[in-house]
């Protein structure tokens, strides 16, 4: 049993923050944001919560999809920067849309989307579920200190919903890969305030070694595009369409070779919207289905990287 995707559906907030508006009060420029990761505006949030941005994109998906909360049998949330550790995401989508099902969330980081889709492919191969919701939203501009120019300028909030179907045919194959450790990446939690616990806090806002994600993020997309590849015995000349990870356009642009996957097969929307971590697939998956830019029958290729260290790619049929 394999998946097709009935809908899909995005959401970001209104509110524009571009370079110069970053340059106001952080050491930067326009220029040095552009070339460095290629980015020019990322949408912040205001007012939305997590929550409120996953439910606003899954109510878009269903509506794509055609169908009604009471259809869905599973729904999978990904996040790092949910608003409670309990509710989870999830739950409070399924409260929103009037779903009666199981709902849990995956922590992946940047990668949340393509270990959802592989979560939710379980279940449906194990006839638990036969439509399922799939529900990525970051508000990554809490986790950020706002003063560090190497993060604050790169991230994003956004959400991004699809909603998966059983069928007989769709879903190629996938390959996912972790490898354990915070020295790369790492958002701490909050330690609290236990009289019993002696250990020095962390600083509370993300880290990123940026010169040792940049490495292991051209190493991820182009190791796990070519096992991918030869999975499922597809070549490069097979894909039509592949949505990376919208991290650093230099990132993309320094893998893309290596994948021996034409240039012009490969999506970008980074200027747009920023790195939107797990988000950042699906949003620009709904965009290019929104505006007629994938046809029936076309072989779409998922690559992520990010925290964990952790990565994946997915390929499936429209």
């Amino acid at each position: 049993m394999n998946f097709k995707i009935l809908g899909t559906g995005s959401y970001v907030p209104d509110h524009v923050v571009t370079n110069d508006d970053l340059a106001k009060f952080v050491e930067t420029s326009d220029e040095w944001i552009a070339q460095r990761v290629g980015i020019k505006e990322r949408r912040v949030s205001i007012s939305d919560t997590t929550a409120d941005m996953g439910i606003k994109s899954a109510k878009k998906a269903l509506e794509s999809a055609n169908v009604v909360g009471a259809d869905i049998d599973l729904i999978v949330g990904a996040t790092i920067s949910a608003d409670s550790v309990c509710p989870n995401l999830a739950c409070m989508v399924e409260r929103e849309i009037g779903a009666d099902c199981m709902a849990f969330d995956v922590s992946a980081a940047c990668s949340g989307f393509i270990f959802a889709l592989e979560t939710a492919m379980g279940f449906i191969e194990r006839g638990i579920a036969k439509k399922v919701l799939v529900v990525c939203a970051e508000r990554m501009s809490k986790l950020l200190d706002w003063n560090d120019r190497g993060t604050c300028v790169i991230f994003g909030d956004g959400s991004a919903s699809v909603v998966l179907e059983a069928s007989e045919e769709g879903f190629y194959d996938s390959v996912i890969h972790t490898k354990g450790g915070d020295d790369v990446i790492d958002i701490p939690t909050r330690d609290g305030i236990s009289p019993f616990y002696k250990v020095e806090p962390k600083n509370p806002f993300l880290f990123m070694n940026g010169q040792a994600t940049f490495k292991f993020a051209v190493k991820s997309i182009s190791h796990d595009v070519k096992e991918l590849l030869d999975k499922t015995g597809l070549t490069a000349d097979d894909i039509d369409i592949v949505i990376p990870h919208q991290a650093n356009k230099r990132i993309i642009d320094s893998a893309q070779p290596k994948t021996k996957i034409a240039r012009e097969k490969w999506y970008i929307n980074i200027e747009r919207f920023g790195n939107v971590s797990g988000a950042s697939i699906p949003i620009a998956l709904d965009e290019m289905n929104r505006n007629g830019l994938i046809k029936k029958g076309d072989k779409i290729l998922l690559t992520a990287f990010g925290g964990g260290l952790s990565s994946g790619a997915v390929v499936f049929e429209w």
